[in-house]
């Protein structure tokens, strides 16, 4: 069992398929985990937020793409299509949290960060795309998409439909780090790097100005460098699944309740997990935990939060 003791820096991270289909199921989620955070925070612990974008972002371009084609709208690429996406999941945490705190007759102040990443514009990914985006669609539907856009690249998503994918370079820096310090240091809650980070690379041909590329950044591995950044003593992963397990979806599925850094990455090489959806989680736990003495992930559902936090649901990856 683990428990969030008093005084610890904590990153939570929000899985965008675990935020619901509509922004009405989302304003739902986000303010039914919002207690839970206050508490954390009543305890005097530091929290930053960040989360997930994948549906919301495929959402956001494909509504875009839509008007485009019906002369309504000019096409948005994705690094604009993330930056909307943490512009308005943001606000809904911004809300959720204000009602928390309301309630709780606390009068803490909030921020979103408009959070830029750099990345390489040399990575591999660039030609291998793997992160899923937008809806769960079937076979058929995947292949009239890709007819109406041969652009377009898609996969089955761990046995649950079939899914856009795009690049999803590693993220290298975050760019408004000493913002969000300034913030944290301010006792602010910050929500920063949503959708792993607007994805940006140098542009020296413009001084070496910031300018973005095509791709979404794994969030959880966003959120792994921004705990590492922010020295965070923990790292929640929360997702639409209680535990991480082995033969998910199989009536052999093994549910893992603690396991160390090494097993996990034995686990993650044998390809136990979705190469989609779990594994990028798993190996952001692995990298976060060996990156300083003491440091504990736990991987867990959302809707299980106040059990997450009091040690009574979820993964929890070690060294």
């Amino acid at each position: 069992m683990v428990r969030i003791n008093n005084d610890q820096r904590v990153v939570v991270a929000l899985g965008g398929n675990a935020l619901g289909d509509t922004p009405e199921e989302q304003i739902a989620r986000l303010r039914a985990v919002a207690p839970s955070l206050v508490r954390m925070i009543e305890k005097g612990n530091e929290i930053i937020i960040t989360h997930g974008n994948g549906p919301q972002v495929g959402m956001i371009q494909k509504a875009f793409d839509y008007a485009s084609e019906h002369g309504e709208a000019p096409a948005m690429g994705l690094p604009e299509c993330v930056a909307m996406s943490q512009g308005y999941i943001g606000y809904h945490l911004q809300q959720a949290l204000g009602v928390a705190m309301h309630k709780a007759y606390k009068r803490w102040h909030v921020a979103s960060v408009v959070t830029q990443i750099e990345v390489d514009p040399d990575d591999p990914a660039f030609q291998h795309p793997t992160k899923p985006i937008g809806p769960f669609l079937t076979k058929e539907e995947a292949e009239e998409e890709r007819r109406r856009h041969p652009d377009a690249v898609f996969a089955e998503d761990s046995g649950r439909g079939w899914r856009r994918v795009v690049a999803s370079p590693e993220p290298k820096k975050i760019v408004e780090a000493p913002s969000i310090l300034n913030l944290l240091d301010n006792e602010f809650i910050v929500i920063a790097c949503g959708g792993g980070g607007i994805p940006v690379v140098r542009d020296y041909s413009d001084k070496g100005a910031y300018k973005g590329v095509d791709a979404v950044i794994d969030k959880d591995m966003g959120g792994e460098l921004l705990a590492e950044d922010c020295y965070a003593d923990m790292l929640f992963l929360l997702t639409a699944v209680e535990h991480v397990a082995i033969k998910f979806g199989t009536p052999e599925q093994q549910d893992l309740i603690d396991i160390s850094a090494d097993e996990a990455e034995r686990l993650a090489d044998a390809s136990e997990f979705g190469k989609g959806s779990m594994e990028p989680k798993v190996r952001a736990a692995i990298k976060f935990v060996r990156s300083r003495p003491n440091r504990i992930c736990v991987i867990g559902a959302l809707a299980k939060a106040p059990d997450i936090i009091a040690g009574l649901s979820g993964t929890r990856i070690h060294a």
